[in-house]
């Protein structure tokens, strides 16, 4: 079962009243009123009413039950369809929720699925701000998100500074599978910020020079500075996930030089073990006349000589670094 979360309605960027949802439609009517309401998690039944309120279009309330939407823009009449992702960090990892925007002359409807962050921070700083929420919903509309663009940068911050553990860890450590795996689930991580981050910025622009009527001339500056937040968080990004990818390949690197110092070891060992069978081997070739076995210095000195060529490989192996 969903919730109503708040819905209000706003006169000269002031709270009025706390309305129903059955009863928004008759202050719709008012002039210089806006309602704006916040659900969570709403079942059909709400959206249902909600749709019948405020004459939204089927197939966005259909997006907007569903969910699992990529971010988008979309314009269904007289009403702005929107969708954004929102992410925040728990327990080392990104939890990501989506919030449903329905924007219009007169009224905001914002649904929330999957995040636990409420947006009644937001309405409460643009009800202490009445000379800027008289602006109408356009403005409710930039506060709710530029919360959610903002929630981005301590997300893009925590990665980067596990980025740094790695590094660390890949210089500091012997290279193994976990390390590998830490790598590459963090490449995932920055991957899916960066769908969700990328059309953003189309989506800004979309808002800055458009000529939606909902969205006030006024209103539009505080649009460049969500487009400004965006475009930064999107470099961030890009430079975190072309520094995981460098460290994934140097650790690849690491690897690879490590299995080639263990096979080099291997190798010098190898030759080393290499010089005593091939000596005993000829001396256990079933010959009968060998001449060394006749000579009473014949064995002790197969001994030296096995014993000097292994010193001698052993000194040239540990020389050049194989040993």
């Amino acid at each position: 079962m969903g919730a109503v979360i708040n819905c209000a309605a706003y006169s000269n960027g002031r709270r009025i009243a706390d309305v129903k949802i059955t009863d928004i439609n008759q202050l719709l009517q008012q002039k210089g009123t806006f309602v704006w309401i916040g659900l969570h998690e709403p079942d059909e039944e709400q959206l249902l009413q909600a749709q019948q309120q405020f004459g939204l279009h089927e197939l966005a309330i259909e997006d907007a039950h569903h969910a699992h939407q990529r971010p988008k823009i979309e314009l269904y009449g007289d009403t702005l369809f929107m969708v954004l992702r929102t992410a925040y960090m728990h327990q080392e990892h990104i939890t990501f929720g989506e919030t449903h925007f329905f924007l219009s002359t007169n009224f905001l409807l914002t649904i929330r699925h999957g995040s636990i962050i409420s947006y009644g921070a937001v309405r409460q700083r643009c009800e202490s701000t009445p000379q800027l929420l008289c602006k109408g919903p356009s403005f409710a509309f930039y506060a709710v998100m530029d919360a959610i663009v903002d929630q981005y940068f301590p997300v893009v911050d925590e990665l980067q500074e596990q980025l740094e553990k790695l590094e660390a860890a890949v210089f500091s450590e012997k290279p193994n599978r976990e390390t590998t795996k830490e790598i590459y689930r963090l490449k995932q991580e920055v991957i899916e910020v960066k769908r969700v981050v990328t059309p953003l910025i189309d989506m800004c622009n979309r808002l800055i020079r458009f000529d939606f009527a909902f969205i006030p001339e006024e209103t539009r500056p505080y649009f460049r500075d969500i487009y400004d937040h965006v475009v930064r968080i999107n470099e961030m990004v890009d430079n975190t996930l072309e520094m995981v990818s460098s460290v994934l390949e140097v650790n690849f690197s690491l690897i690879s030089i490590s299995q080639n110092e263990v096979s080099k070891k291997f190798a010098g060992w190898a030759a080393i073990i290499g010089v005593p069978t091939m000596i005993a081997g000829i001396y256990g070739m079933n010959f009968k006349f060998i001449p060394e076995l006749d000579w009473v210095y014949g064995y002790p000195i197969a001994l030296l000589a096995i014993i000097g060529a292994c010193m001698f490989l052993y000194y040239q192996f540990k020389r050049s670094g194989w040993l």
